[in-house]
């Protein structure tokens, strides 16, 4: 089918969280006519995921601190961050946290902020935290947006990136059920990380990994796929609740059948002291028994494992856990008396889109930015930075976006789109979930990586040419297309890399390899999907 352009700007972004958000408005600050396009909401995807209180940032304490972060970074990330990234990150945190506040925006501050609980996860020092707190986010973007003129499309599905002579140009995308061509001069990818290829995950379902399968067919490079946070969440009450990591030292677990989940003693208090140090998962610290009982008793029993909190922090929480409980139980009617049931549950990725520091992707005409990207970060993630990296690259994708426009043309008139169908993509869907979360979650090995992954060439095969030219069943079939493509991504990442590093863990190779310290990049030929490790 032949469409012809129905809407131009200057500048698109695909993706409305915390990245998206800040680019658009760069952007616009830098004179460009902007859309701000969604398939959810306006303020989606994980920055205003629903199941946690608001969002954490932090930040160095000064620019004395900068070179610290910077050295943590690397160390927490097992040297799979770039070197590049992480200076323009750490340097840019700063500025980017003082323009939100100029914005308007509320920042929660610690008050007893020498509390161990605000060390954040696996740094080993007090940084610049500070809480974005949603209420007070959302109408302060909301009115920038309308101050600015940028116009946002929400529920707007994007099919495919258009490229004329080797540039982006715009988007094909389904939105109020016609099947549409959008043109502009400069492309921003904010669209969020993969954490819904997996059954269980603390994030909305639009978080999909759709943006890196867009990029990778336009020869854009992946960078770091296996390195996906799993982290505790609630099953019951209250399901999907991210579940405050702060307070394992304080917890008693058992398992389905009532028996303890780990063995009574000095050694297994040691291993739950420690664990509350992070929340995600990793196979760095001796932590890790405790997600990996958790993982086999939630794969036994979906009912998962029952926690209880100790007396003493009922009656005398830390500020940090006091803050966590205060929104659990206005929003969720929950205390910390009450029984909770937790399983592991796909959170947020460390991978992505490889860009450099003015979040160029490569392609001509394609910036990105957000957890939609890799690089920044390592095999594990300093908590608090994932806010961070939306404001800082987010701002810099706008003006570099912004640049790009100058000297660019207008886009082609009109493209050529081919429809897509598949018999079910809702039950395709369910299996490739299904897989995700048995075989490429915090358990990871040869056999059930090599079964997926094959499940997964076999789920592709069923998509067919169609002549149904109607949105709705062709948006199922790209969304579920682009779905699988980066779930290949994190399957034959976690393939290659033969050895356990920070979230990546192989139970049969469960030690960190010194052979084997370099990033895994990302690669699509001829609709094939190739790993290697950078050189």
């Amino acid at each position: 089918m032949i469409l012809s352009i129905e809407h131009t700007c200057d500048v698109l972004v695909i993706g409305c969280g915390i990245a998206g958000i800040s680019a658009a408005l760069r952007a616009a600050e830098c004179g460009c006519s902007v859309t701000l396009l969604t398939s959810a909401n306006l303020f989606s995807g994980s920055s205003f995921y629903p199941g946690t209180w608001g969002l954490g940032l932090i930040g160095p304490e000064d620019s004395s601190d900068q070179a610290d972060l910077a050295r943590s970074i690397q160390e927490v990330g097992c040297g799979m961050a770039n070197p590049q990234l992480v200076e323009t990150f750490v340097s840019g945190i700063q500025p980017a946290i003082q323009e939100i506040r100029n914005l308007g925006i509320h920042l929660r501050r610690a008050v007893q902020k020498d509390q161990k609980e605000f060390i954040p996860c696996f740094d080993h020092k007090c940084r610049d935290w500070n809480g974005i707190e949603f209420d007070s986010a959302r109408p302060v973007f909301s009115r920038r947006i309308q101050e600015l003129g940028i116009r946002t499309l929400e529920h707007c599905q994007v099919l495919r990136l258009v490229q004329h002579q080797g540039r982006v140009q715009g988007v094909v995308a389904a939105w109020e059920g016609r099947i549409r061509y959008l043109g502009c001069r400069a492309v921003v990818l904010a669209t969020g990380g993969y954490g819904s290829l997996f059954r269980y995950h603390l994030c909305t379902g639009d978080v999909a990994g759709e943006g890196q399968a867009l990029a990778l067919e336009v020869g854009c490079k992946l960078v770091n796929m296996e390195f996906m946070q799993m982290m505790p969440g609630y099953l019951h009450p209250a399901p999907k609740t991210i579940f405050n990591e702060k307070t394992f030292r304080f917890t008693r677990m058992r398992k389905a059948d009532g028996t303890s989940l780990l063995p009574p003693g000095k050694a297994s208090q040691a291993l739950l002291e420690l664990r509350s140090s992070h929340g995600p998962f990793t196979a760095r610290l001796a932590s890790r028994e405790v997600d990996l009982a958790l993982f086999r008793a939630f794969l036994a029993d979906e009912r998962g494992v029952e926690v209880t909190y100790a007396q003493e922090m009922v009656d005398h929480p830390p500020e940090f856990i006091t803050t966590y409980f205060d929104w659990l139980e206005r929003e969720k009617g929950l205390t910390a008396a009450d029984a909770i049931h937790i399983g592991i549950f796909a959170h947020a990725a460390n991978g992505g889109i490889a860009i450099d520091r003015n979040t160029f992707t490569g392609v001509p005409g394609l910036f990105a930015c957000g957890e939609v990207t890799g690089g920044m970060h390592g095999a594990d993630r300093i908590g608090g930075l994932s806010t961070a990296n939306g404001l800082v690259f987010g701002g810099r994708a706008g003006q570099a976006a912004a640049a790009a426009c100058a000297e660019t043309p207008q886009p082609v008139g009109q493209v050529e789109f081919s429809p897509l169908s598949h018999p079910d993509p809702a039950g395709a869907t369910r299996m490739l979930q299904d897989a995700m979360f048995r075989h490429a979650m915090v358990l990871r090995t040869e056999e059930g990586l090599t079964a997926t992954c094959n499940q997964v060439e076999a789920l592709s095969h069923a998509i067919l040419s169609a002549s149904d030219q109607t949105a709705a069943p062709c948006v199922s079939t790209y969304r579920l297309a682009r779905q699988l493509t980066t779930a290949q991504c994190v399957l034959k990442a976690a393939l290659l890399r033969r050895e356990s590093r920070g979230s990546h863990y192989r139970a049969d190779y469960p030690t960190q390899d010194t052979a084997q310290q370099h990033p895994i990049v990302v690669t699509q030929q001829a609709g094939q999907v190739t790993a290697a490790f950078q050189n």
